[in-house]
């Protein structure tokens, strides 16, 4: 195992950090661009054409994922989620093309007191899937009251007092955000813990998501405060792929903790009779035999099938024997496989081994192997060669 954390980092995120800034270059360049749409364009063709557009995009990503819902809970809260949001910005049209009350105002010099509590209002919903996410089951009706209150506190205040609190309201989401990313770090663990395959249901997905909550943020901020008929255009635009990208993310993805529900209850003791050190010398001779490891959905519970543990016992069981994750320790077999693989069947291809040794892909293979030995497999080869070519 590499001490050097930066790199295990970079391995980790390096698909992340380049999302973040594609997706930031992008909002820069568009809102560069918005300032040479001309007002009179905007408001009678892009603003109608966007908010139809993002209304559609929600209720038609909401019907997908009713329809494949599979009474996976966190599905149901994003198919709400998406009906919430296309209803207020079904509302915004109405509103826009057939009241002349001064509910809403792009053009104005400051949003309305309406306005930011809708746009808060939408803010707080998309935060709901990352917490139901890491915090399954944590959402009840109280939580959503309290989450509530503040905001709606601060737009009334707003309303009748006679200076600004725009800024304070616009930036309520984000602390319900930095809330969200607190516990970033425990799902990731309690999934290392519980899973040898991370594959469509760790954290990164989530980041991805944050990422991209945060660039609607700091637009929004820039609604509230700031003035001219284009301020909207970014937020507008960059909606309707969010959406559609977030819900076939959302369906694509396991939920990790709907896996372990499914797992038949079987009798266990409520504490150990043995040392660990016993258990383990069983489980070792399970694995030297049989390799179950190798497999891509191999996971915790499945060490039930030689020791009498419970989780919590078989995962104390890793940490306190071997010194890491479950995750880790699996992922160290294979890679271990793997090298075996590499040199007593070089004639293999890469995509061949890693599907040997219970990797879901090459990419994952690779990342995995790299993150283990601070090399890529081609690179440990060469390395291995020359090495060979000198003891000869």
């Amino acid at each position: 195992m590499q001490n050097n954390t930066f790199k295990n980092i970079w391995f980790d995120y390096k698909s992340e950090v380049i999302f973040g800034v594609v997706m930031v270059a992008v909002v820069v360049l568009s809102s560069y661009l918005a300032q040479f749409i001309p007002d009179t364009i905007y408001d009678t063709i892009l603003t109608p054409a966007f908010n139809v557009g993002t209304f559609t995009a929600a209720f038609a990503c909401a019907w997908i994922t009713f329809r494949h819902v599979e009474n996976v809970r966190i599905r149901h809260i994003w198919g709400y989620a998406l009906l919430t949001w296309g209803l207020g910005d079904l509302s915004y049209f109405v509103c826009y093309v057939l009241a002349p009350m001064q509910v809403m105002n792009m053009g104005a010099e400051h949003i309305t007191a309406y306005e930011l509590l809708i746009g808060n209002l939408l803010g707080w919903v998309m935060v709901l899937y990352p917490t139901e996410t890491l915090r399954p089951g944590w959402l009840t009706w109280k939580v959503v009251a309290w989450q509530l209150l503040p905001m709606i506190v601060l737009v009334a205040l707003d309303y009748v007092i006679p200076f600004s609190l725009r800024l304070l309201i616009a930036l309520y989401p984000y602390a319900l955000l930095a809330l969200v990313l607190t516990h970033i770090r425990r799902y990731q663990k309690w999934c290392e813990d519980n899973f040898s395959t991370l594959d469509n249901m760790d954290v990164q997905w989530i980041i991805r998501y944050c990422i991209m909550l945060a660039i609607i943020g700091l637009n929004y901020v820039n609604i509230c405060v700031a003035s001219g008929h284009t301020r909207g255009f970014t937020q507008q635009w960059f909606i309707i792929p969010m959406l559609i990208y977030s819900t076939e993310q959302i369906l694509y993805r396991k939920d990790p903790w709907q896996r372990l529900r499914t797992i038949e209850p079987e009798a266990e003791p409520t504490e150990i009779d043995q040392p660990y050190a016993a258990y383990k010398a069983t489980l070792e001779t399970w694995l030297e035999k049989d390799k179950p490891y190798l497999n891509p959905d191999f996971q915790l519970m499945d060490l039930r099938q030689v020791l009498p543990l419970n989780r919590t016992y078989l995962s104390q069981l890793i940490n306190n024997e071997y010194g890491c994750s479950f995750y880790q320790w699996v992922n160290g077999m294979r890679i271990e496989e793997a090298k075996r693989l590499m040199i007593g069947q070089p004639e293999l291809k890469i995509q061949d081994i890693a599907s040997r040794c219970g990797f879901s892909s090459r990419m994952a293979f690779t990342r995995t192997f790299a993150r283990e030995t601070g090399q890529t497999p081609s690179e440990w080869w060469s390395t291995q060669n020359t090495h060979l070519g000198n003891n000869s």
